[in-house]
C-alpha cells in the first residue's frame, strides 16, 4: 500500500461506521440485495436522480463485504458515513436500520464505530466500579430486587422497600410497569419509599438505592428527576425502547452525576441481535447497567446470546466504562451459584418475583439471597 493509499484507508476507518447484516437470500440476488440496503439506509433513492458528486462519493452507503454464513444466510458489511449521524441516537438507529428494519428476512447484527463517534456518545457515566462504590460492594456481584406489582399504593410499594433493606439488597429498583398511574403517583412513591427506606434497619455495611422508573415525554421525565433528585435519589430506571433512544441519551448527557439502568421492554420487537442492542448500544448511549432476559427463564434467550450481551456490555470498546449485565427474568434464588459461575462476579443479578413469592418471609429469603453471593466472593 503507497503513502496515498494508506492515507486513504486511514480516512476511511475514521469517518465511516460498518453495520453487519444477516440477510436471507440466495447467492445469485445477494449482491444486488446488498446494494439496495445501502442505498436504502443512505439515500433512500435511485442513485441515477443524484448529480452531486459530493453526495454519491461520500453519502451513499457502500457495500464492503457479502460472506456466505449458511443455509441461504450471508452476512453483509455497508460502511457508512458518519457525517449523517450528526451525533443524534435516533439518527444513529435510523441509519442502521431505519427502512430495512421493514424487511422480514434482515437482522442488523452488528456494527464497527469509529473511535471518535463512540468518544461523542460517551458511554456510561459511572458504570460497574461507581455502582459498586455506591452500595459500597466492594469487588464482589450486586444484588437486585424489584418492587411489584403495579397496582400497590406507595405505602405498600414502601413497606416491601423496607423488607429488602432489612434482607440486604444493594438495588432496590420499580418494576418497568410503574409509570405515573393515580394509584401511585411518581412523586407520592417516591416520596414514601424514600423515607420508609431511611428509617429500615440494615446489614451493616449495606447502602441500598432505590432505583426508581422514568417515564413519559422528555418534560416529564425531566420534572420526575428533579422530584427524585431533591429526595436524595441518584439512579433511575428507564426503558430507551419506550422513552426513545434520543431520549434516553439526552437525560444521561444532561445529567452526568446520575446512573441510569436500561430496561429491555421492546427490544424484542426489534430484528436487532441483542449483543448489539442491548449490550453494545444501550452502553453508548450511556447506560450504566442494562438488564435482559437470562437464559432459563422467562423468555427464549440462549446461554450463548445471553454470554453475548455480558461481553459486549464489559468489553474493553474505545475506552468507555463498562456497564453493568443484570441477567433476568423469572430467575430464582437456587440459580444464583449457576449464574455467578457463568457470568462471574462482574453482574448485577435481579431476582424478582420469586423473591416477594415469599411473601412472609421476604427478608429471610432475601438475605438468604446475599449470603448467595457473597459466598460466591469468599469461595
Amino acid at each position: 500500500m503507497t503513502p496515498s493509499e494508506s492515507d486513504q484507508a486511514f480516512a476511511f476507518v475514521r469517518s465511516f461506521l460498518q453495520a453487519s447484516y444477516r440477510v436471507r437470500c440466495d447467492a445469485r440476488s445477494i449482491e444486488s440485495r446488498a446494494r439496495a440496503i445501502a442505498v436504502e439506509q443512505s439515500v433512500e433513492m435511485p442513485l441515477a436522480a443524484i448529480e452531486d458528486a459530493f453526495v454519491l462519493s461520500e453519502i451513499v452507503g457502500r457495500v464492503v463485504a457479502i460472506e456466505d454464513i449458511e443455509n441461504g444466510v450471508f452476512e453483509v458489511r455497508i460502511a457508512f458515513s458518519t457525517e449523517t449521524i450528526g451525533e443524534d441516537a435516533g439518527q444513529l438507529i435510523n441509519i442502521l436500520f431505519g427502512n430495512t428494519s421493514l424487511h422480514e428476512d434482515v437482522v442488523l447484527h452488528d456494527v464497527e464505530f469509529p473511535r471518535e463517534l463512540v468518544a461523542a456518545f460517551g458511554g456510561p457515566r459511572h458504570g460497574l466500579r461507581e455502582l459498586r462504590r455506591r452500595v459500597g460492594a466492594g469487588a464482589r456481584a450486586l444484588s437486585c430486587a424489584a418492587l411489584k406489582p403495579q397496582g400497590l399504593t406507595p405505602a405498600k410499594l414502601a413497606d416491601l422497600a423496607c423488607r429488602f433493606v432489612a434482607g440486604g439488597i444493594d438495588y432496590i429498583k420499580d418494576d418497568h410497569g410503574l409509570a405515573d398511574q393515580g394509584y401511585s403517583r411518581f412523586a407520592a412513591r417516591v416520596e414514601a419509599i424514600v423515607a420508609a427506606m431511611r428509617t429500615a434497619s440494615s446489614p451493616s455495611n449495606r447502602r441500598a438505592r432505590y432505583v426508581p422508573n422514568l417515564s413519559g415525554d422528555l418534560d416529564r421525565m425531566r420534572r420526575q428527576i428533579a422530584v427524585a433528585v431533591d429526595m436524595g435519589i441518584d439512579t433511575f430506571l428507564m426503558a430507551p425502547m419506550i422513552t426513545g433512544l434520543s431520549n434516553f441519551h439526552q437525560l444521561v448527557k444532561e445529567s452526568p452525576r446520575l446512573a441510569f439502568i436500561a430496561h429491555p421492554t421492546m427490544a424484542g420487537a426489534a430484528r436487532f441481535a441483542p449483543s448489539l442492542l442491548i449490550g453494545k448500544l444501550f452502553r453508548l448511549l450511556g447506560a450504566d447497567a442494562v438488564i435482559f432476559p437470562n437464559h432459563g427463564g422467562r423468555f427464549g434467550y440462549s446461554p450463548e446470546t445471553c454470554r453475548a450481551i455480558a461481553r459486549a456490555a464489559r468489553a474493553e470498546w474505545n475506552g468507555l466504562r463498562p456497564t453493568v449485565p443484570v441477567p433476568a427474568g423469572g430467575m430464582s434464588r437456587d440459580r444464583v451459584p449457576e449464574m455467578l459461575e457463568f457470568y462471574g462476579a462482574d453482574i448485577m443479578l435481579l431476582i424478582g418475583g420469586a423473591l416477594l413469592a415469599a411473601r412472609e418471609r421476604l427478608v429471610e429469603e432475601t438475605a438468604a439471597f446475599v449470603a448467595e453471593i457473597e459466598r460466591y466472593r469468599h469461595g
